[in-house]
């Protein structure tokens, strides 16, 4: 369930609140009640309430304050008598201050174009710090905005070494997000520990009918009918991280592989970028290996 409010929308004065708890009665009016009296206009809420065994409640919220940023830490002190009553786990973030994102690509750079795209009309709310590759196809974009490019040539046989070097970077940038735009290296357990629900993935649909090299020439000799594409948080199972965001385009005989693999490329493109805007949004909460969505 969502509802929105309009409000003149200073950046500077809207904040962010994600809770997970158990479902039980109350926690709705809580919540409204204590942004209410603390003088908080909300602007958007979504909730979710589980059917599973475990009953889980989810809830976002966005909400404009005067003067948020001087109130915060009074907010947020105010809020932990809440959240222990009802025993949640939440999240207060605020929209003035941009997620810093780095972009790890390799040879197909379409998805790195999407998401530049994306950053340069404003729809896409954050800081580009860095983009990383092990090919140096993209340099020339990247640097012509302004952005450093890392080339770090990648293989399994470095692997330790690179990464070592590639979270130096990422602490250097004070990254918040990483974004896998056709990066084609598997990331170890090592790495993937330094940056938990803070990875996002895109690859085609095809899996699991189609793992490893050329699954489109696969697919192909297979005679699918659609083409698609998921993005996912990385974790240490290859591809099979919580899924953020998936599409589809229906083809048909008269495709041949170069057609399928570039509407195979439309997808991914629209599919990441969607799934990293909802994340720098704060409208992605992980439960397990799923993810509850608030569009």
């Amino acid at each position: 369930m969502s509802v929105h409010t309009q409000y003149n929308r200073n950046k500077e004065n809207i904040g962010r609140l994600l809770v997970k708890c158990q479902d039980k009665p109350g926690i709705v009016a809580a919540l409204s009640t204590f942004l209410y009296e603390n003088e908080a206009n909300i602007l958007e809420s979504s909730q979710f309430s589980s059917e599973e065994e475990d009953g889980m409640f989810y809830i976002r919220f966005e909400y404009y304050l005067d003067d948020l940023l001087m109130k915060r830490q009074q907010l947020e002190n105010a809020f932990s008598k809440i959240a222990e009553k009802f025993e949640m786990e939440y999240t207060f973030t605020y929209a003035i201050k941009k997620k810093r994102s780095a972009i790890f690509v390799s040879k197909e750079i379409h998805c790195l174009q999407e998401l530049l795209w994306e950053w340069q009309s404003g729809d896409l709310d954050t800081d580009i710090a860095v983009v990383v590759s092990n090919h140096e196809d993209g340099r020339a974009l990247v640097e012509s905005l302004g952005i450093p490019f890392y080339y770090i040539p990648a293989n399994k046989d470095i692997r330790e070494e690179v990464e070592q070097k590639q979270v130096a970077l990422m602490r250097e940038y004070e990254i918040d997000v990483l974004i896998l735009a056709r990066y084609m290296q598997i990331l170890t357990p090592n790495f993937v520990e330094h940056f938990p629900n803070k990875i996002i993935n895109i690859h085609h649909s095809f899996l699991p009918a189609f793992i490893g090299a050329r699954p489109y020439e696969r697919a192909y000799n297979r005679g699918v009918k659609l083409i698609g594409a998921t993005s996912h948080y990385v974790t240490n199972d290859l591809d099979e991280g919580p899924i953020i965001e998936q599409d589809t385009e229906r083809v048909d005989h008269r495709n041949n592989v170069p057609t399928l693999k570039k509407i195979g490329q439309q997808v991914e493109r629209r599919v990441l970028a969607r799934a990293v805007k909802w994340h720098l949004e704060d409208r992605v909460i992980v439960k397990d290996n799923r993810t509850i969505v608030f569009h």
